[in-house]
């Protein structure tokens, strides 16, 4: 609200206008009939950016040439003119119809001659006119006018509203700074309805087209109660305004007075010979940093951040911030190292303690040691245990740690798709921490521990980062010397950390990554090992669990085997443990109950305890009809056995592929099907059975998604059994690649393919020739017997998986048998 005085002329802009205040009964109304006469016509002065109302004085900078031309015709013999306000402000030439309508007629009482050959003219607001008929427009506007009487109800209702009006105008009279205190005098003086609402109307702050809108209406009351809806928004946003002044002057007030306080007890504790505190504790953090016995780089860098720490007062964020960083600088073990105890037959007897078998992975980790006995300054490879879940990879590493006497740290990378998390976020984010790597290592206080970074195969990647690249410095051997952390922004050497990596499938790592390790696999363990595991470990330690002496669970080979062939069916004993905790939790809960003492472990007790069998060997029902093969496969957690079924039906010779499996398992049967049909007259195939019909191969499971090259030679003999009506023997199980020439090409996972036809009950494994190499790694216990066909041809698997004849033969021969039984009766 604009309560101010005239400006003086040399800053007035030009044709804008500032109202003055005046008393309005020293202004003559509308309703004054008798005060003055308007002539019926009047020049016109157009006015930019200014409503102006009866009842104020107002200054009015000359500078356009029409309104020069206006004056100097006019004055001084006639002093009376109207003003009526521009609707487009930048218009230098206004027409009649770039004017409002409505305006005021208003009498000259000063013209001001400036030095800059500028007029200043100073005009009092007399009524309101309106223009009836626009008589020139050169040199000067002039318009037939006429007066506009506006009409004020006298009862109760306008006194109410002018009550109202008064009083919330003296609110924000109140709440306006820089208000003289005559503006409260004037209002409190205006009587008449309309000059109230004509005084408010030229002093609040609106914009231009609602100022001529309140002009231009003649009804007082409407007037009124408008201004009041205006005034109250006012009203409320000087409020908010002065209350948002308040908080900020009394926090600026309070921190004000905590600094004067603050400088008042440095200089007490001066004159008294104290020690300041804030001194004490700068002090105190100097000589933890040099205890510290950081790199001098670094060291420097947080002596740095200290003579910061000293000029940052208390209560400011950020000395919290360079507080913690400086924290985490000094509890980081930059010399803390654990001594290695590098005596390798010790080493042999703890990872033959803790793991049974495992001979060549822990024959990789003694010669690891012997090198490090012998070049203590070496860098040795990253080892990555790759293998099934549950064959011991993560107890592996603690094993390790233990032999050499260092600390173990495990950090599960499953999930992890933020870089972050590994090299932390920059202090400049709120909340930021050091990334994990620097916390795990700052809590064990050693900076060579035993580090294993679990699950690597199943990292993430999105729009926050790649953990995996930032893994490529960490595992480098020669750049993670001065591993830069985001939040600690100094290097730190991660050259002495001992890190081993952990994955079920390493398809998934990418081989940047994959490079930088030296992967040692861990396959799945046979019937012996498992045997012997449960026996020396899992049984041991599950009646520890659950409170049995060994005298109270018995437990033999027999039960043992029982839970293996009728209960799991893993490469690893994780299920195997849970199944033996579920018989040792049985057998407590009836020594518990006073029931019994103490059991001894048998196939018939396990029976009743773990229920039905959970797995079935259903290997001869699935492989008694032509057109069903048995294959072997890999996964993440084992070997498996893979059937592969197809049919025949009439139709246009298409191939139909189902059972969740990928483009290089379709790529596959694309081929086996070319290969069929392209030797089906040497194998005695009838071409009608492959022109007009069509082919449907299926693999269940169909719920598991499915991929690989080494399906070829099941999904080829299961449609050369198809094709020649043999069924494949039941006790076979195959694998390999094939190309369109009929070779067999070798594969991969050799070992857990076999383990897992073994336990499915097969007898004959067809694998390519180009792997009769990998036979070396399976132990001799899974081999016996089982006999392996290396073939070289499709012929080969032929020769072995398919019965010598076909089912009509077989079905004939079975009628001759009975007929002739029939005849000899």
């Amino acid at each position: 609200m604009d309560f101010t005085t005239a400006k003086k002329p040399d800053i007035i802009p030009a044709d804008e206008t500032q109202p003055i205040i005046i008393s309005p009964g020293s202004s003559p109304r509308e309703t004054d009939k008798d005060a003055f006469e308007l002539p019926p016509e009047l020049p016109i002065l157009a006015v930019r950016n200014q409503v102006t109302f009866p009842g104020t004085i107002v200054p009015l900078s000359i500078r356009r040439d029409k309104s020069r031309q206006l004056l100097a015709s006019l004055l001084p013999d006639q002093k009376i003119i109207a003003a009526l306000c521009q609707k487009d402000p930048e218009d230098d030439n206004p027409a009649p119809q770039d004017l409002y309508q409505v305006g005021t007629a208003m009498m000259v009482l000063k013209l001001l001659r400036m030095e800059d050959d500028t007029q200043n003219l100073i005009v009092q607001g007399l009524s309101r006119i309106r223009v009836v008929d626009w008589l020139a427009t050169d040199p000067y506007l002039r318009a037939r006018i006429e007066p506009v009487l506006e009409f004020a109800a006298q009862d109760q209702q306008t006194e109410a509203l002018m009550m109202n009006v008064r009083t919330m105008a003296r609110r924000v009279i109140e709440l306006s700074p820089n208000v003289p205190d005559e503006a409260l005098v004037v209002l409190n003086n205006i009587k008449p309805p309309g000059a109230l609402a004509d005084f408010l109307a030229s002093n609040l702050e609106m914009e231009l087209d609602h100022r001529q809108m309140l002009l231009e209406e003649t009804d007082v009351s409407k007037r009124l109660r408008i201004i009041s809806e205006d005034l109250q928004q006012q009203a409320e946003i000087l409020e908010l305004s002065h209350k948002i002044h308040n908080q900020v002057r009394a926090n600026i007030d309070k921190t004000q007075r905590q600094y004067f306080l603050q400088e008042q007890l440095k200089a007490i504790r001066k004159e008294l010979g104290q020690v300041d505190e804030k001194q004490a504790e700068m002090q105190a953090l100097r000589e933890r940093i040099v205890a510290a016995n950081m790199p001098h780089p670094v060291q420097a860098e947080a002596l740095l951040q200290v003579d910061r720490l000293v000029n940052i007062p208390n209560a400011s964020p950020e000395y919290s911030v360079i507080l913690t960083y400086l924290d985490v600088l000094i509890e980081l073990p930059w010399n803390q190292s654990a001594e290695d105890l590098l005596d390798v037959k010790r080493a042999r007897k703890i990872l033959d303690e803790d793991h049974y078998d495992l001979e060549k992975v822990k024959r990789r980790i003694l010669e690891y040691l012997a090198v490090r006995k012998l070049a203590p300054d070496s860098h040795g490879p990253i080892l990555c245990f790759v293998g099934p879940p549950g064959v011991g990879k993560t107890s592996l590493g603690q094993s390790i740690a233990r032999a050499l006497g260092r600390k173990f740290i495990r950090m599960s990378l499953g999930g992890m798709h933020d870089e972050a998390e590994l090299r932390g976020h920059r202090r400049t984010y709120v909340g930021a921490m050091p990334g994990r790597i620097l916390q795990e290592i700052r809590k064990t206080g050693s900076n060579n521990p035993v580090f294993m970074l679990d699950e690597l195969d199943k990292l993430g990647a999105d729009f926050r980062g790649d953990p995996t690249s930032a893994l490529l410095e960490i595992l480098d051997p020669a750049q993670n010397n001065t591993f830069q952390d985001h939040y600690l922004n100094v290097p730190f050497d991660l050259s002495r950390v001992l890190f081993i990596g952990t994955a079920n499938y390493m398809g998934t790592v990418p081989p940047a990554l994959r490079d930088r390790m030296e992967v040692i696999e861990l396959p799945g363990y046979t019937q012996r090992e498992k045997r012997q595991i449960a026996k020396k470990y899992l049984v041991p330690r599950q009646c520890r669990e659950n409170g049995l002496k060994p005298t109270q669970a018995k437990w033999n080979d027999a039960a043992i085997t029982k839970i293996l062939q009728d209960y799991t069916r893993e490469a690893g004993v994780r299920e195997l443990e849970r199944q033996i905790g579920a018989v040792c939790r049985g057998v407590a809960a009836k020594i518990a109950a006073g029931t019994s003492r103490g059991r001894t472990i048998t196939p018939r007790l396990v029976s009743d305890l773990l229920g039905p069998r959970l797995y079935e060997n259903e290997l001869a029902q699935r492989t008694a009809q032509p057109g069903v093969a048995t294959g072997l496969a890999y996964t993440p957690v084992g070997g498996t056995i893979l059937f592969v079924e197809a049919t025949a039906y009439p139709g246009k010779g298409q191939l139909l592929l189902t059972g969740h499996i990928g483009e290089v398992m379709k790529e596959s049967a694309q081929a086996a099907l070319s290969l069929v049909k392209s030797i089906a007259n040497k194998n005695h195939v009838d071409s009608r059975r492959t022109v007009p019909t069509d082919i449907h191969i299926h693999v269940p499971a169909g719920a598991v998604p499915k991929d690989g090259p080494s399906a070829g030679v099941a999904m080829f003999t299961a449609l050369m059994s198809l094709m020649t009506d043999r069924t494949v023997k039941p006790d076979v199980a195959m694998t390999g690649e094939i190309t369109l020439r009929g070779l067999v090409l070798p594969i991969g996972g050799v070992k857990e393919k076999v383990l897992a036809a073994r336990q499915a009950g097969i007898h004959t494994v067809i694998l390519p020739a180009g792997n009769r190499k990998d036979l070396i790694d399976i132990p001799e216990d899974a081999k016996k017997n089982l006999n392996f066909v290396f073939a070289r041809h499709v012929n080969d698997v032929l020769a072995s998986a398919l019965d010598g004849e076909s089912t009509k033969m077989r079905v004939s021969r079975r009628k001759k048998k009975t007929t002739a039984k029939k005849t000899t009766l």
